[in-house]
Protein backbone atom coordinates (compact mmCIF):
# COMPACT_ATOMS: atom_id res chain seq x y z
CA UNK A 1 0.00 0.00 0.00
CA UNK A 2 1.11 3.38 -0.88
CA UNK A 3 2.66 6.29 2.12
CA UNK A 4 2.75 9.63 1.74
CA UNK A 5 5.90 9.67 1.91
CA UNK A 6 6.12 7.92 -1.38
CA UNK A 7 3.40 10.03 -3.50
CA UNK A 8 5.47 12.99 -2.76
CA UNK A 9 8.53 11.60 -3.98
CA UNK A 10 7.04 10.24 -7.19
CA UNK A 11 8.23 12.67 -9.78
CA UNK A 12 6.83 13.03 -13.22
CA UNK A 13 8.44 10.65 -16.24
CA UNK A 14 8.45 10.75 -19.90
CA UNK A 15 5.53 9.00 -19.91
CA UNK A 16 3.13 8.07 -17.71
CA UNK A 17 3.07 5.70 -15.12
CA UNK A 18 0.87 4.54 -11.93
CA UNK A 19 1.64 3.88 -8.39
CA UNK A 20 -0.76 1.08 -7.04
CA UNK A 21 -2.59 0.96 -3.68
CA UNK A 22 -4.96 -1.73 -3.11
CA UNK A 23 -8.52 -2.82 -4.26
CA UNK A 24 -7.68 -0.90 -7.70
CA UNK A 25 -6.97 2.31 -6.68
CA UNK A 26 -4.02 3.87 -7.61
CA UNK A 27 -2.20 7.33 -8.63
CA UNK A 28 -1.96 8.28 -12.10
CA UNK A 29 1.62 10.55 -12.84
CA UNK A 30 1.69 11.83 -16.10
CA UNK A 31 4.24 13.76 -17.44
CA UNK A 32 2.92 17.48 -16.74
CA UNK A 33 3.03 15.96 -13.09
CA UNK A 34 -0.44 16.42 -12.05
CA UNK A 35 -1.37 13.54 -10.19
CA UNK A 36 -4.54 11.93 -10.29
CA UNK A 37 -6.33 9.59 -7.97
CA UNK A 38 -8.13 6.45 -10.26
CA UNK A 39 -9.50 3.07 -9.34
CA UNK A 40 -10.14 0.33 -11.87
CA UNK A 41 -12.86 -2.40 -11.20
CA UNK A 42 -15.07 -4.56 -13.27
CA UNK A 43 -18.75 -3.60 -13.96
CA UNK A 44 -21.33 -5.81 -16.02
CA UNK A 45 -18.20 -7.64 -17.23
CA UNK A 46 -15.98 -4.85 -18.69
CA UNK A 47 -12.77 -3.42 -17.09
CA UNK A 48 -13.63 0.35 -16.44
CA UNK A 49 -11.86 3.30 -14.65
CA UNK A 50 -13.65 5.68 -11.89
CA UNK A 51 -11.63 9.45 -11.68
CA UNK A 52 -11.69 9.89 -8.12
CA UNK A 53 -9.63 13.12 -8.42
CA UNK A 54 -6.11 15.36 -8.07
CA UNK A 55 -3.41 14.51 -5.26
CA UNK A 56 -2.81 16.29 -3.10
CA UNK A 57 -6.56 18.09 -3.32
CA UNK A 58 -7.89 14.28 -2.56
CA UNK A 59 -5.62 13.38 0.28
CA UNK A 60 -4.68 9.60 0.31
CA UNK A 61 -7.12 9.15 3.11
CA UNK A 62 -9.24 10.42 1.25
CA UNK A 63 -8.75 8.47 -2.20
CA UNK A 64 -9.87 5.52 -0.03
CA UNK A 65 -12.89 6.66 1.59
CA UNK A 66 -13.89 7.66 -1.90
CA UNK A 67 -12.75 4.10 -3.20
CA UNK A 68 -14.50 2.35 -0.26
CA UNK A 69 -18.03 4.53 -1.03
CA UNK A 70 -17.42 3.17 -4.78
CA UNK A 71 -17.47 -0.61 -3.75
CA UNK A 72 -19.76 0.04 -1.50
CA UNK A 73 -22.09 1.34 -4.69
CA UNK A 74 -21.34 -1.94 -7.05
CA UNK A 75 -22.33 -4.13 -4.21
CA UNK A 76 -25.49 -2.06 -4.99
CA UNK A 77 -25.31 -2.31 -8.72
CA UNK A 78 -24.35 0.92 -9.29
CA UNK A 79 -21.69 1.89 -11.89
CA UNK A 80 -20.45 4.60 -9.64
CA UNK A 81 -18.44 6.37 -13.08
CA UNK A 82 -21.91 6.50 -14.54
CA UNK A 83 -23.20 7.85 -11.48
CA UNK A 84 -20.81 10.71 -11.11
CA UNK A 85 -21.32 11.25 -15.04
CA UNK A 86 -24.66 11.65 -14.35
CA UNK A 87 -24.55 13.80 -11.63
CA UNK A 88 -22.33 16.28 -13.73
CA UNK A 89 -24.90 16.61 -16.20
CA UNK A 90 -27.56 17.04 -13.97
CA UNK A 91 -25.92 19.97 -11.97
CA UNK A 92 -24.60 21.36 -15.86
CA UNK A 93 -28.65 21.47 -16.85
CA UNK A 94 -29.38 22.56 -13.42
CA UNK A 95 -26.79 25.78 -14.08
CA UNK A 96 -28.42 26.24 -17.97
CA UNK A 97 -32.42 26.53 -16.84
CA UNK A 98 -32.09 30.20 -16.42
CA UNK A 99 -34.56 31.73 -17.82
CA UNK A 100 -32.07 33.10 -20.11
CA UNK A 101 -30.80 30.16 -21.46
CA UNK A 102 -34.12 28.68 -22.08
CA UNK A 103 -35.11 31.74 -23.96
CA UNK A 104 -32.40 31.08 -26.03
CA UNK A 105 -32.95 28.17 -26.96
CA UNK A 106 -36.55 28.89 -27.54
CA UNK A 107 -35.74 32.13 -29.85
CA UNK A 108 -33.10 29.66 -32.02
CA UNK A 109 -36.51 27.00 -32.45
CA UNK A 110 -38.48 29.71 -33.80
CA UNK A 111 -36.58 31.84 -35.76
CA UNK A 112 -36.49 28.92 -38.14
CA UNK A 113 -40.24 29.78 -39.17
CA UNK A 114 -39.99 33.23 -38.23
CA UNK A 115 -39.12 36.25 -40.91
CA UNK A 116 -35.31 37.08 -39.76
CA UNK A 117 -36.67 40.81 -39.31
CA UNK A 118 -39.30 39.22 -36.22
CA UNK A 119 -36.76 37.20 -34.97
CA UNK A 120 -34.32 40.39 -34.32
CA UNK A 121 -37.17 42.15 -32.75
CA UNK A 122 -37.72 39.74 -30.28
CA UNK A 123 -34.36 39.52 -29.52
CA UNK A 124 -34.22 43.16 -29.13
CA UNK A 125 -37.36 43.09 -26.98
CA UNK A 126 -35.73 40.43 -24.72
CA UNK A 127 -32.79 41.73 -24.37
CA UNK A 128 -33.07 45.35 -23.92
CA UNK A 129 -35.86 44.88 -21.68
CA UNK A 130 -36.64 41.27 -20.28
CA UNK A 131 -33.34 39.39 -19.69
CA UNK A 132 -31.33 42.34 -17.51
CA UNK A 133 -34.13 41.63 -14.95
CA UNK A 134 -34.92 37.99 -15.03
CA UNK A 135 -32.23 36.36 -17.49
CA UNK A 136 -30.25 35.18 -14.54
CA UNK A 137 -33.08 33.52 -12.94
CA UNK A 138 -33.88 29.75 -12.81
CA UNK A 139 -37.30 29.24 -14.15
CA UNK A 140 -38.87 28.10 -11.26
CA UNK A 141 -37.81 31.88 -9.13
CA UNK A 142 -39.37 33.64 -11.78
CA UNK A 143 -42.57 34.18 -10.44
CA UNK A 144 -45.82 36.04 -11.05
CA UNK A 145 -44.73 39.44 -8.77
CA UNK A 146 -40.94 39.01 -10.60
CA UNK A 147 -42.55 38.69 -14.30
CA UNK A 148 -44.71 41.78 -13.39
CA UNK A 149 -41.91 44.27 -12.40
CA UNK A 150 -41.14 43.44 -16.17
CA UNK A 151 -44.01 44.33 -17.83
CA UNK A 152 -44.17 47.44 -15.54
CA UNK A 153 -41.00 48.69 -17.57
CA UNK A 154 -43.11 48.62 -20.82
CA UNK A 155 -46.21 49.87 -19.04
CA UNK A 156 -44.21 52.95 -17.70
CA UNK A 157 -43.24 54.20 -20.93
CA UNK A 158 -46.75 53.94 -22.22
CA UNK A 159 -46.58 50.61 -24.10
CA UNK A 160 -49.64 48.77 -23.29
CA UNK A 161 -49.28 46.65 -26.16
CA UNK A 162 -46.01 45.82 -25.97
CA UNK A 163 -46.27 44.83 -22.69
CA UNK A 164 -49.24 42.31 -23.78
CA UNK A 165 -46.97 41.28 -26.21
CA UNK A 166 -44.06 40.88 -23.87
CA UNK A 167 -45.99 38.90 -21.36
CA UNK A 168 -47.22 36.47 -23.64
CA UNK A 169 -43.70 36.05 -25.82
CA UNK A 170 -42.22 35.20 -21.75
CA UNK A 171 -45.21 32.82 -21.35
CA UNK A 172 -44.27 31.15 -24.53
CA UNK A 173 -40.76 30.70 -23.26
CA UNK A 174 -42.50 29.41 -20.39
CA UNK A 175 -44.49 26.35 -22.44
CA UNK A 176 -41.21 25.93 -23.87
CA UNK A 177 -39.43 25.21 -20.77
CA UNK A 178 -42.62 22.99 -19.48
CA UNK A 179 -42.84 21.11 -22.14
CA UNK A 180 -39.12 20.18 -22.04
CA UNK A 181 -39.02 19.12 -18.48
CA UNK A 182 -37.51 21.93 -17.06
CA UNK A 183 -40.65 24.26 -15.87
CA UNK A 184 -43.36 23.63 -13.81
CA UNK A 185 -45.74 26.30 -14.18
CA UNK A 186 -46.29 29.52 -16.25
CA UNK A 187 -46.86 32.79 -14.23
CA UNK A 188 -47.90 34.76 -17.64
CA UNK A 189 -51.85 34.24 -17.66
CA UNK A 190 -51.72 35.03 -13.90
CA UNK A 191 -50.57 38.68 -14.92
CA UNK A 192 -53.04 39.79 -17.08
CA UNK A 193 -55.98 40.96 -14.20
CA UNK A 194 -52.74 42.78 -12.65
CA UNK A 195 -52.00 44.83 -15.61
CA UNK A 196 -52.15 48.96 -15.80
CA UNK A 197 -53.63 48.03 -19.59
CA UNK A 198 -56.08 45.64 -18.82
CA UNK A 199 -59.17 45.95 -19.56
CA UNK A 200 -62.32 43.56 -19.85
CA UNK A 201 -63.15 43.58 -23.73
CA UNK A 202 -66.55 44.79 -23.83
CA UNK A 203 -66.66 45.03 -27.74
CA UNK A 204 -67.15 42.05 -30.40
CA UNK A 205 -64.34 41.19 -32.84
CA UNK A 206 -63.97 38.22 -35.06
CA UNK A 207 -61.73 35.72 -35.51
CA UNK A 208 -59.07 34.92 -38.00
CA UNK A 209 -61.03 32.50 -40.03
CA UNK A 210 -64.18 35.06 -40.43
CA UNK A 211 -62.84 38.27 -41.47
CA UNK A 212 -62.61 37.31 -44.95
CA UNK A 213 -66.21 36.23 -44.88
CA UNK A 214 -66.86 39.80 -43.09
CA UNK A 215 -64.90 41.79 -46.14
CA UNK A 216 -66.79 40.39 -48.67
CA UNK A 217 -70.11 40.79 -47.07
CA UNK A 218 -69.44 44.65 -46.63
CA UNK A 219 -67.80 45.09 -49.97
CA UNK A 220 -71.41 43.90 -51.54
CA UNK A 221 -73.05 46.06 -49.38
CA UNK A 222 -76.22 48.10 -51.64
CA UNK A 223 -77.00 50.66 -49.40
CA UNK A 224 -75.56 54.41 -48.42
CA UNK A 225 -72.80 54.88 -50.14
CA UNK A 226 -70.95 57.39 -47.37
CA UNK A 227 -71.92 54.97 -44.76
CA UNK A 228 -70.21 51.86 -46.73
CA UNK A 229 -67.22 53.90 -47.55
CA UNK A 230 -66.96 54.75 -43.79
CA UNK A 231 -66.91 51.38 -43.08
CA UNK A 232 -64.39 49.85 -45.58
CA UNK A 233 -61.65 52.98 -44.94
CA UNK A 234 -61.90 52.48 -41.36
CA UNK A 235 -61.49 48.13 -42.14
CA UNK A 236 -58.62 48.82 -44.43
CA UNK A 237 -57.15 51.45 -41.89
CA UNK A 238 -57.44 50.29 -38.47
CA UNK A 239 -58.66 53.78 -37.42
CA UNK A 240 -60.72 54.70 -34.78
CA UNK A 241 -64.01 55.70 -35.40
CA UNK A 242 -63.79 59.00 -34.23
CA UNK A 243 -60.47 59.51 -36.21
CA UNK A 244 -62.58 58.62 -38.92
CA UNK A 245 -65.48 60.78 -38.94
CA UNK A 246 -63.25 64.00 -37.91
CA UNK A 247 -61.33 63.18 -41.68
CA UNK A 248 -61.50 66.16 -43.68
CA UNK A 249 -60.53 66.82 -47.03
CA UNK A 250 -57.10 69.08 -46.31
CA UNK A 251 -55.96 65.88 -44.55
CA UNK A 252 -56.22 63.47 -47.60
CA UNK A 253 -52.99 63.55 -49.73
CA UNK A 254 -53.72 61.97 -52.83
CA UNK A 255 -50.01 62.95 -54.15
CA UNK A 256 -48.05 61.30 -51.41
CA UNK A 257 -50.99 58.84 -49.99
CA UNK A 258 -51.12 59.92 -46.98
CA UNK A 259 -54.04 60.75 -44.21
CA UNK A 260 -53.59 63.18 -41.49
CA UNK A 261 -55.70 62.92 -38.81
CA UNK A 262 -56.50 66.27 -36.40
CA UNK A 263 -54.52 65.96 -33.18
CA UNK A 264 -57.69 67.76 -31.35
CA UNK A 265 -59.39 64.09 -31.99
CA UNK A 266 -56.09 62.24 -31.25
CA UNK A 267 -55.78 60.44 -27.88
CA UNK A 268 -52.95 62.46 -26.20
CA UNK A 269 -53.26 65.41 -28.66
CA UNK A 270 -50.94 63.97 -30.81
CA UNK A 271 -49.90 64.65 -34.80
CA UNK A 272 -51.41 60.85 -36.63
CA UNK A 273 -50.93 59.92 -40.42
CA UNK A 274 -51.92 56.86 -41.49
CA UNK A 275 -50.56 55.23 -44.78
CA UNK A 276 -52.89 55.05 -48.06
CA UNK A 277 -53.33 51.56 -49.38
CA UNK A 278 -54.50 51.04 -53.20
CA UNK A 279 -57.55 50.40 -52.29
CA UNK A 280 -57.90 53.31 -49.61
CA UNK A 281 -57.00 55.86 -52.10
CA UNK A 282 -59.67 54.24 -54.42
CA UNK A 283 -62.60 54.88 -51.97
CA UNK A 284 -61.20 57.95 -51.43
CA UNK A 285 -61.15 59.27 -54.80
CA UNK A 286 -65.10 58.07 -55.42
CA UNK A 287 -66.14 59.79 -52.47
CA UNK A 288 -64.57 62.87 -53.28
CA UNK A 289 -66.96 62.68 -56.06
CA UNK A 290 -69.97 62.66 -53.85
CA UNK A 291 -68.27 64.98 -50.70
CA UNK A 292 -65.53 66.94 -52.25
CA UNK A 293 -67.57 69.78 -51.76
CA UNK A 294 -67.97 69.84 -48.08
CA UNK A 295 -64.97 70.31 -45.40
CA UNK A 296 -65.64 67.14 -43.85
CA UNK A 297 -64.78 63.67 -45.81
CA UNK A 298 -68.36 62.38 -44.04
CA UNK A 299 -70.42 64.78 -43.81
CA UNK A 300 -73.80 64.13 -41.90
CA UNK A 301 -77.12 63.03 -43.95
CA UNK A 302 -79.26 66.45 -42.53
CA UNK A 303 -76.16 68.94 -41.38
CA UNK A 304 -73.03 68.65 -43.62
CA UNK A 305 -71.44 70.49 -41.35
CA UNK A 306 -71.45 67.96 -39.19
CA UNK A 307 -69.73 64.45 -39.59
CA UNK A 308 -71.41 61.01 -39.69
CA UNK A 309 -73.15 59.74 -36.81
CA UNK A 310 -70.82 57.59 -34.95
CA UNK A 311 -73.64 54.63 -35.15
CA UNK A 312 -73.16 54.87 -38.71
CA UNK A 313 -70.38 51.84 -39.42
CA UNK A 314 -72.07 49.69 -36.98
CA UNK A 315 -75.60 50.73 -39.11
CA UNK A 316 -73.78 49.16 -41.99
CA UNK A 317 -72.46 46.22 -39.99
CA UNK A 318 -76.02 45.48 -38.92
CA UNK A 319 -77.36 45.66 -42.10
CA UNK A 320 -74.77 42.92 -43.79
CA UNK A 321 -75.73 40.82 -41.07
CA UNK A 322 -73.20 40.98 -38.41
CA UNK A 323 -74.47 43.28 -35.34
CA UNK A 324 -73.14 41.92 -32.36
CA UNK A 325 -70.03 40.14 -34.14
CA UNK A 326 -67.75 43.09 -34.89
CA UNK A 327 -67.76 46.74 -34.58
CA UNK A 328 -65.03 49.43 -35.06
CA UNK A 329 -62.79 49.02 -32.03
CA UNK A 330 -63.39 45.30 -33.04
CA UNK A 331 -61.53 45.94 -36.80
CA UNK A 332 -58.47 47.38 -34.71
CA UNK A 333 -58.46 44.27 -32.68
CA UNK A 334 -58.86 41.85 -35.65
CA UNK A 335 -56.12 44.26 -37.28
CA UNK A 336 -53.26 43.62 -34.27
CA UNK A 337 -54.37 40.25 -34.26
CA UNK A 338 -53.92 39.07 -37.73
CA UNK A 339 -50.67 41.25 -38.29
CA UNK A 340 -48.83 39.76 -35.42
CA UNK A 341 -49.95 36.41 -36.30
CA UNK A 342 -48.19 37.01 -39.51
CA UNK A 343 -44.72 38.61 -37.20
CA UNK A 344 -45.03 42.51 -38.55
CA UNK A 345 -42.49 44.53 -36.52
CA UNK A 346 -44.87 44.90 -33.41
CA UNK A 347 -43.41 48.73 -33.22
CA UNK A 348 -45.10 49.34 -36.47
CA UNK A 349 -48.59 48.21 -35.45
CA UNK A 350 -48.42 50.10 -32.45
CA UNK A 351 -47.32 52.97 -34.61
CA UNK A 352 -50.35 52.48 -36.68
CA UNK A 353 -53.08 52.37 -34.04
CA UNK A 354 -51.29 55.32 -32.39
CA UNK A 355 -50.32 52.95 -29.00
CA UNK A 356 -47.00 54.25 -28.85
CA UNK A 357 -45.69 56.62 -26.07
CA UNK A 358 -43.81 57.34 -23.13
CA UNK A 359 -40.19 56.14 -22.51
CA UNK A 360 -37.61 55.69 -25.04
CA UNK A 361 -40.57 56.64 -27.24
CA UNK A 362 -41.82 59.74 -25.38
CA UNK A 363 -41.26 61.98 -28.40
CA UNK A 364 -44.04 60.52 -30.55
CA UNK A 365 -42.71 60.70 -34.52
CA UNK A 366 -45.75 59.94 -36.53
CA UNK A 367 -43.19 59.57 -39.35
CA UNK A 368 -41.85 56.57 -37.61
CA UNK A 369 -41.62 53.16 -39.36
CA UNK A 370 -43.41 55.19 -42.48
CA UNK A 371 -41.93 52.79 -44.99
CA UNK A 372 -43.28 49.58 -43.09
CA UNK A 373 -46.17 50.90 -42.37
CA UNK A 374 -46.97 51.44 -46.13
CA UNK A 375 -46.03 47.71 -47.15
CA UNK A 376 -47.79 47.02 -43.89
CA UNK A 377 -51.05 48.69 -44.81
CA UNK A 378 -50.92 47.72 -48.64
CA UNK A 379 -50.34 43.96 -47.15
CA UNK A 380 -53.40 44.13 -45.19
CA UNK A 381 -55.65 45.55 -47.84
CA UNK A 382 -54.40 42.63 -49.98
CA UNK A 383 -55.17 40.20 -47.23
CA UNK A 384 -58.62 41.87 -46.91
CA UNK A 385 -59.39 41.19 -50.08
CA UNK A 386 -57.70 37.63 -50.37
CA UNK A 387 -54.86 38.58 -52.43
CA UNK A 388 -51.87 37.35 -50.28
CA UNK A 389 -52.42 34.65 -47.85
Amino acid sequence: MLTVKQIDAAKPAEKSYRLADSGGLFLFVPPSGKKVWRMRYRFDGKEKTLVIGPYPQISLTEARAKQSDAKMKLLAGVDPSEQKQAIKKKEKEELADTFGDIFREWHAHKSKVWSKGYADEMMSMFTDDILPIIGHLKMDDVEPMVLLKVIRLFEDRGAMERADKARRRCGEVFSYAIVTGRAKYNPSPDLVGAMKGYRKNNYPFLPMHRIHEFQRALNGYGGWVIGKIAAQVLHYTAMRTVELRSLVWSGIDFENRMITVDPEVMKGRKLHVVPMSDQVTELFKFLQQITGQYELCFPGRNDRKKPISENAVLGVIRSIGYEGQTCGHGFRHQFSTVLNEKHWNSDAIEMQLAHVSGGTRSVYNHAAYLDTRREMMQWWADWLDEKVS
